[in-house]
């Protein structure tokens, strides 16, 4: 598995929120689907072919964001919501496989980290990138997207 730190550019994005438990975590992808269907009623929505999942987790629960990128946030449709994130530095990785070693990449990108005295930023916002070109990769169960978590301590 490849690791790097990266700095992202401030991406504006308009999608769909969920929170919830991690009990409740199998119930997001009904939330990608649901987008996939509503992606027309979204103003200005740029070429970038990805989807984009911001996430906030919490020791008991998490809110999931499934999100397309957009040039300016306006008109934004009922149920959705639009936000800007902002620039920032995150330890980047991309994951490939099935769905139940998702966790397997997180504890590994942490263990990094950790080696490498990055700390993670809990303020702000992780991401999940899910590009066009990764989905005929996903078959099979498995599943093929990029990593970003964000860091408060970034060493040049």
């Amino acid at each position: 598995m490849s690791i790097k730190v990266i700095e992202k550019d401030e991406i504006k994005v308009v999608g769909l929120p969920w929170s919830g438990t991690y009990s409740e975590i199998k119930t997001i992808p009904r939330l990608f689907n649901k987008m996939e269907e509503r992606l027309g009623e979204v103003a200005c929505v740029t070429n970038e072919p990805v989807v984009i999942s911001p996430f906030h987790s919490r020791e008991t629960e998490l809110t999931v964001y499934v999100t397309k990128p957009v040039q300016k946030i306006e008109n934004v449709p009922e149920g959705m919501v639009g936000f800007t994130i902002p620039k920032k530095n995150y330890v980047f990785t991309t994951h490939k496989g099935r769905l139940e070693d998702v966790e397997n990449t997180y504890v590994e990108l942490l263990k990094w980290m950790e080696e490498y005295g990055y700390e993670q930023d809990h303020q702000a916002l992780g991401l999940e990138v899910f590009k066009e070109e990764h989905k005929e990769k996903n078959v099979s169960g498995d599943l093929h997207f990029d990593i970003y978590v964000p860091v408060r301590s970034y060493k040049k």
